[in-house]
């Protein structure tokens, strides 16, 4: 320690830890920014089964806060999401981060593994599943529907191409295994409770061993019946804090994610801020390196939630977006320390 403050990275950190290219060449490592004694009890303070993170890492706005400058200028997009991980992930306070990536395509083993080599042994990646298992129609490159996707649903399709691979690589390093479910429209909308019976049957016919969460965009979902069937199925809902969906606190009520007795992990995403789009809150917020609206409310009740669960045993996964509240670090720090307040 110099300066009051902590040393990231020890000398003899191996170079798989600080970096790969997708061709598995080493890359310069990004330096992370010193932590700080306060940031390092904050993190400290927290409960072991509490893992905070943010969705993915490759954001040059993070300079300053996740990211130490090189030459005087932040590192590029690109370098971050082939070399930032080791640093990120060197920070006390993330303990996990969203693998995004994965919902446009299938990593291989191989990939998975490279990311697994360059976090400690106590981090966990929160893992999206692809949308080619979870979205009912093949969409253009507008998002516009084009046909009826026929692997929508297809549950050796995903056990083959995402989750054995995902297993795998990532080994000790596998938190959830998140399938989002995007808005699935009028059609299958039109029988809700059918709906949730094919869902929970498609997750209860995966492998068995990894935690598996599902995540929704239709209101019409969140119900009771819907955590019971999840449940029956071997899996968990993943609380959505979005604009479409339900407040925080109403969700976990319905899915009885609060209930004494409850063993199930809690797993969340704060996604968007209330009353906002996705691409207006990402124009008014970019570069996201401050807090540009707090949205307390949300924060509060993930709080309430995480030091309830924690002290109940259960494990809990919260991840947080830049268009939560315009900066996903800051977000996770006040989040940590709203948990802290009470704990």
């Amino acid at each position: 320690m110099s300066g009051g403050q902590l040393s990231l990275f020890d000398d003899d950190v191996p170079d798989s830890r600080r970096g790969a290219s997708r061709s598995g060449r080493p890359v310069a490592a990004v330096e992370p920014v010193p932590i700080g004694d306060d940031l390092a009890a904050l993190a400290a303070a927290l409960p072991s089964g509490i893992h905070l993170g943010t969705s993915s890492w490759s954001f040059p706005g993070w300079t300053g806060l996740v990211y130490a400058a090189r030459d005087g200028r932040a590192e590029s997009e690109q370098r971050l999401a082939r070399a930032g991980l080791p640093a990120y992930a060197a920070c006390p306070l993330f303990r996990t981060v969203s693998l995004d990536r994965t919902f446009y395509a299938p990593l291989s083993h191989d990939e998975f593994a490279r990311y697994a080599a360059q976090v400690p042994a106590s981090f966990r990646f929160v893992v999206k599943a692809p949308s080619a298992f979870t979205d009912p129609v093949i969409r253009g490159g507008t998002g516009g529907a084009m046909r009826d996707n026929p692997t929508f649903l297809d549950a050796h399709a995903a056990a083959t191409t995402f989750v054995q691979p995902a297993m795998a690589g990532l080994g000790a390093t596998a938190g959830p295994l998140v399938f989002q479910f995007p808005p699935l429209g009028r059609r299958l909308l039109a029988t809700p409770a059918r709906v949730v019976t094919r869902i929970a049957a498609f997750l209860g016919s995966l492998p068995r061993g990894p935690l598996y969460a599902a995540e929704f965009r239709d209101p019409e979902l969140v119900t009771a019946a819907c955590g019971v069937a999840l449940a029956d199925a071997g899996a968990v809902p993943c609380l959505a804090i979005h604009a479409r969906m339900p407040p925080t606190t109403a969700q976990a009520t319905t899915f009885e994610l609060d209930r004494p007795g409850c063993t199930w992990p809690l797993v969340a995403r704060w996604n968007l801020h209330a009353g906002r789009g996705y691409e207006e809150a990402r124009a008014d917020y970019f570069p996201f390196d401050r807090l540009v609206e707090e949205d307390g409310s949300s924060r509060t009740a993930l709080a309430g939630l995480a030091r309830r669960c924690a002290a109940a045993g259960r494990d809990v996964f919260i991840t947080i977006n830049n268009k939560a509240e315009g900066s996903a670090p800051l977000s996770v720090r006040r989040l940590a320390e709203a948990i802290r307040a009470h704990v």
